[in-house]
């Protein structure tokens, strides 16, 4: 097509596919050689702009990125023509004009400072000088543009590193021409509006630049005047911001402190915008604020005898945070300010004792009043109003909680005890006050502040813990935000319940009421958990009173399905702590209905509906037996020692229920072995429970091994790969419990290397699963190798088969694999011989990947089997990488013979035994392959 045709086509063709090839065609002809004749040709000012931009656009790929085929001496009449065309489109169109501004900032920063001294000076002074043709406003308007446009595209410009250090201080230095222009347009009276947003504008780009901040006083000065022009001030306020927050700033303290009283000097705007509810305004003047407090606190802390202006700032930030109205709803400024408070309390605490007990003095207060300024702003907005709230306010409003919370359990290490205790009296005397009742907003947020700080600090040694537990009974609880409140809170205090029993008959009743609410289902079933594992061996009297309410709830359906399992959860953790025929008792109970349910739904015909009730019913089980411990594996608590429960006699528990039911398991599978979610429902059940039970799983060993085999047989699914994995895991060195395992292992792998004949492509999950499988073996029972019905060959040559799947969780399975088997070459004789005969293909395969094959996330893997084969192949690996590089343009055309046998020696090299150095030799490698080495795509490699 020609090039108008395929504008056209981009522009104005309906035909998405027509768009889609115009577009490629385009994007081809921009980097040809042709673009540098057709770009001016489209700059015509009879084309339509859409043509001018494509025009201009081509300009700027061709200087930003193919600049090395410029000859030197065409730099100038490009130069000139470029100014020549951005004088043209002063007054014609807006994105053609800013196209062409940024092509010819490309071309300075490409030729400054050798081949364009004074780049920026010209640029100035080319605008200014008389051109009749060109409205003088319209000629400052594009210098603007360019000048704004400059800083842009040298942050995302392609310099090499040296070179942009080296631009970036010329530019430094040129701000001397471009700041006095701004500043003097900016107080000239006769300037319009849309001109000092465009200085505003350009003076933000510039600062960027690590321009010490005293060469930018005067123009912040002048920013902080725009800040009364309405028109102006959301423009200023980037431009204050920008200025105040580069990193450089800190240095200059004496320009950081003329600032404070500006920015004090805003308060009465500030006031007025909040009185008036313009949030805008309001929020611009907190950013200001904000800047300058958060960046430089340190700078100014240090300043202790300007203590007071400080002072005066972060009163004013505070007034930011507790800015009055309901976030996000009628205000959303508060939010800025919170990170401010961890910055000035870690500056405040990094100082010498001497000059931060002085600081703790003036600030101590401070932060009291901040916590109080928090809680009122967390609080919960009048009921009929919350109703009227979006569910995006609410889920706002509750980020912004949390946001808070997490401030107040930061402040504790400042306030430290003294933060509870004044919590509590304000709850105590909310509680008991009689004569004004309080709103249960104020009582729900006091209680989150408790809650805030007692979930992740240890209260164990606070002494209010006690009176709060005797208070929450006294709350009456009205409505759903509060009682989920007063159960969190529970939950929070669950380990201090651990330490003091007595005090869990107080709150347990509370807790066993909220479950039967469906509102309150998250907050009351996390709770119950964090208690009955807390405080199991506190439980055993109130057991019976848990276990019905629990059945109950569960029976009625009040819970959604995570709530369920969480439920079951808490009554594993509760049943650990009882004697053994109690255990079988309540699991009894528990279970029954759930059996003659699943005995029910195992004699339908398989469909949708049915489906989710038996991965429902398998669920609750799983994780009922994840938790179900009656050894006590789990127990961390030091003072758990003398409450261990007598050893027990005969199976376990778990054991029990799970040969009651086996026989019903099988049947359903039999029926659902299709399906990969039931089957790994099953699983799971069987997995959760050798994982808790350890060794009391023997006597289920063999019949679980038997229905595995037949499962694997007749569909193979990862799950029962996985669950394969963790008996070898667990039995590996239990010479009676080992043979059936033994036999399983087997049969798994006889069937999945048949599915590698059959083209394993479409099992990217159960090769995967294999790969672990057989890397686990290596590890915990490597004489599984041994075996002769083991073909370690056809093994191998699966692992290679794996390392090319596209799927990277696959590959990496893979690499674990060869990582495990290579190190056992020498004591296991068959893997010796394999690995010797078909390492070549192992070392093919791994080059490929780093030649460009794998993804560059997995080259840390691959490096790993290099380690492997050069720690226990030496002798191998250096012939067979000397005969893998000599294929052409092997691993990748991109490397040449030179760069490859640098490699192959690096590899061979001493360096070999650092394994942290062969990881680096491999991202070096793979880079050059890619053809990536020194761009900007290694910068976060």
């Amino acid at each position: 097509p020609s090039l108008f045709q395929a504008l056209h086509q981009l522009y104005y063709d309906p035909n998405i596919e027509n768009k889609n090839l115009a577009q490629k065609w385009l994007m081809q002809a921009q980097v040809s050689p042709q673009a540098w004749h057709f770009s001016w040709l489209l700059l015509n000012m009879d084309k339509v702009p859409e043509i001018q931009y494509f025009g201009a656009s081509a300009l700027h790929i061709k200087i930003s990125r193919y600049w090395n085929d410029i000859p030197a001496d065409q730099y100038e009449s490009l130069k000139s023509q470029l100014f020549t065309h951005i004088t043209r489109f002063a007054s014609g169109s807006k994105i053609v004009l800013t196209r062409l501004c940024v092509a010819l900032a490309s071309l300075a920063l490409s030729m400054m400072p050798e081949a364009w001294p004074c780049a920026v000076a010209d640029m100035v002074r080319m605008f200014q000088a008389e051109d009749s043709n060109v409205d003088g406003r319209a000629r400052c308007l594009a210098l603007l543009e360019l000048l704004t446009v400059l800083p842009e595209e040298f942050q995302t410009s392609r310099l090499p590193q040296y070179r942009k250090g080296q631009v970036r201080s010329v530019l430094a230095q040129e701000c001397g021409s471009v700041f006095p222009l701004l500043e003097q347009l900016l107080q000239q009276q006769d300037s319009p509006g849309f001109i000092k947003q465009k200085v505003l504008k350009c003076f933000s780009s510039w600062v960027q630049l690590e321009i010490p901040l005293m060469d930018c006083e005067n123009l912040i000065q002048a920013a902080f005047t725009s800040l009364q022009d309405p028109e102006l001030f959301d423009t200023a306020v980037e431009a204050v911001v920008n200025a105040i927050s580069q990193p450089d700033a800190q240095r200059y303290v004496n320009t950081l402190l003329k600032l404070i009283p500006p920015v004090l000097g805003l308060q009465e705007q500030l006031r007025q915008a909040v009185q008036s509810g313009d949030m805008e305004t309001s929020h611009g003047i907190c950013r200001i604020a904000v800047a300058l407090g958060e960046n430089h606190s340190r700078a100014l802390l240090d300043q202790v005898e300007h203590w007071q202006s400080f002072l005066a700032l972060v009163n004013m930030i505070m007034f930011c945070t507790g800015i009055p109205g309901h976030y996000p709803v009628n205000e959303t400024t508060s939010s800025l300010t919170l990170t401010f408070w961890y910055t000035l309390q870690d500056d405040i605490l990094s100082f010498e004792p001497d000059k931060q007990a002085v600081y703790q003095q003036v600030y101590r207060p401070v932060y009291f009043q901040l916590v109080d300024v928090l809680l009122h702003k967390a609080q919960f907005p009048s009921d009929e109003e919350y109703g009227f709230w979006s569910s995006d306010e609410k889920e706002q409003f509750r980020i912004y909680r949390v946001d808070i919370s997490d401030t107040l359990m930061y402040v504790y290490e400042m306030l430290g005890a003294e933060l509870l205790s004044s919590l509590y009296d304000k709850l105590g005397r909310l509680l008991t006050n009689t004569e004004q009742p309080s709103t249960w907003q104020h009582t729900e947020a006091l209680l989150y502040g408790f809650q805030s700080i007692a979930e992740t600090i240890d209260v164990n040694y606070s002494d209010v813990v006690p009176g709060l537990i005797g208070l929450i009974p006294r709350i009456s609880i009205s409505n759903v935000q509060l009682a989920d409140t007063v159960m969190f809170t529970i939950g929070a205090l669950s380990e201090w319940l651990a330490d003091h029993p007595v005090m869990i008959n107080n709150v347990l009743p509370l807790v066993l009421q909220a479950l039967g609410n469906p509102e309150l289902s998250i907050s009351s079933v996390s709770t119950l958990k964090k208690i009955c594992r807390e405080c199991k061996y506190d439980l055993p009297p109130y057991a019976a009173n848990i276990v019905a309410v629990s059945q109950e709830v569960l029976m009625k359906q009040i819970h959604k399905t995570s709530q369920c399992m969480w439920l079951m959860q808490a009554l594993g953790f509760l049943l650990s702590a009882l004697q053994v025929e109690e255990i079988l008792k309540n699991l009894h109970s528990l279970i029954t209905p759930y059996i003659q349910q699943l005995e029910k739904l195992a004699d339908e015909t398989p469909n949708p509906s049915n489906k989710l009730a038996i991965i429902h019913i398998l669920g609750l089980l799983s994780n009922l037996f994840t938790t179900l411990d009656i050894s006590h594996h789990d127990d961390d608590h030091e003072s758990t020692e003398v409450k261990k429960m007598p050893a027990q006699q005969g199976p376990n528990p778990v054991v029990v229920v799970l040969q009651q039911v086996f026989q019903l398991i099988q049947k359903v599978l039999s029926k659902w072995l299709n399906d990969a979610q039931v089957v790994e429902s099953v699983c799971a059940i069987f997995e959760k429970s050798v994982k808790t039970l350890l060794d009391d799983f023997a006597p289920m060993v063999p019949q679980l091994c038997e229905m595995l085999g037949q499962m694997y047989s007749t569909i193979p699914q990862a799950s029962a790969i996985d669950l394969t994995r963790q008996l070898v895991h667990i039995f590996a060195h239990e010479p009676a419990h080992f043979p059936p395992i033994k036999a399983l292992f087997l049969l798994v792998t006889s069937v999945t290397l048949t599915l590698f004949q059959q083209g394993p492509r479409d099992h990217p999950d159960i090769v995967d699963s294999f790969m672990q499988l057989l890397a686990q073996a290596l590890k915990r029972k490597p004489d599984l190798f041994l075996c002769s019905n083991l073909d370690v060959k056809a093994v191998f040559q699966c692992g290679v088969l794996s390392l090319k799947f596209p799927e990277a969780p696959t590959v990496k399975a893979s690499c674990g694999f060869f990582t495990e088997l290579l190190p056992r070459c020498g004591d296991i004789a068959p893997v010796g011989q394999v690995v010797h005969e078909n390492g070549k293909v192992l070392l093919q395969a791994v080059l490929e990947g780093v030649g460009g094959q794998a993804s560059r996330s997995l080259m840390d893997h691959f490096a790993e089997i290099l380690f492997a084969l050069n720690k226990h192949c030496f002798s191998y690996l250096s012939v067979w990488i000397k005969e893998a590089m000599q294929q052409d343009g092997f691993p990748s055309a991109r490397v040449s013979p030179e760069q490859k046998e640098t490699f192959s020696q690096q590899i061979l090299s001493r360096e070999r035994v650092n394994k942290r150095r062969v990881k680096e030799m491999v991202k070096e490698f793979t880079l050059l392959c890619r053809g990536l080495h020194g761009t900007e795509y290694t910068a976060d490699y």
